[in-house]
């Protein structure tokens, strides 16, 4: 059964809490029989024709603009960085699990434009910023006080099963293929690496990058504060 965020106890329970719809709900009075609550998270348009959209029980038929306030009140302190030189179709992955573990802000490196098909629209509700090139990234990083890890199967990485992550720290992943530039290499303060045990030389980055935020969280997150 889901619950509504307690980011504050005087407002309207999330609507649905009281079970799950995988499919989205219906109109309110559809759904429920009664008259919608008067609460300003919730979307007149959505009350009237229902929801269907890819949020959790507690967020159904809130305004976007409320739903990304409530998670900006308990985002975590890490963010992402992936390098966008080739066009990189993992972006919308590392985008949807940013999204799911409530990353402070996801930052794409080189080109603006990325296919946003895996993201499952969860785009919306995901501060995403832009940087030209990774000089960029490094500065913003320094006026945000981010420490830099690259993830990156490189020699002198650290194994990240048993490395120490900074709370607030900017997570860098390269394109599929080459990895991370070289001066991502040298600005980062740490480098993991993620344990593999077959034959394949390295892991979808997309993938890379939802194993390492899980790290964070398994290190740093108030899981009380989970769904």
């Amino acid at each position: 059964m889901s619950s509504a965020p307690a980011s504050d106890e005087s407002l309207t329970p999330g609507p649905t809490e009281w079970g799950e719809h995988p499919h989205g709900v219906g109109p309110w009075r559809d759904e429920f029989g009664t008259e919608p609550p008067a609460d300003a998270r919730l979307d007149p348009e959505l009350l009237e024709h229902g929801d269907r959209r890819n949020v959790v029980d507690a967020y159904r038929y809130w305004t976007r603009e409320a739903i990304v306030a409530d998670i900006d009140r308990r985002r975590h302190p890490f963010h992402v960085a992936i390098e966008n030189f080739g066009h990189d179709a993992n972006i919308g992955t590392v985008v949807r699990t940013a999204n799911a573990f409530a990353a402070a802000a996801v930052h794409i490196v080189g080109r603006k434009r990325w296919n946003r098909r895996g993201a499952m629209v969860t785009d919306r509700y995901q501060h995403i910023e832009h940087h030209a090139d990774t000089d960029e990234l490094l500065r913003y990083a320094i006026e945000h006080d981010l420490t830099v890890v690259a993830v990156d199967n490189v020699p002198g990485s650290v194994p990240l099963e048993t490395a120490r992550l900074p709370r607030n720290c900017l997570l860098l992943f390269g394109q599929e293929g080459p990895g991370v530039t070289d001066a991502a290499k040298q600005a980062a303060v740490l480098t993991v690496s993620i344990a593999q045990f077959g034959s394949t030389r390295s892991i979808n980055a997309g993938v890379a990058a939802g194993i390492a935020m899980h790290a964070w969280v398994r290190q740093h997150a108030d899981l009380t504060t989970a769904w």
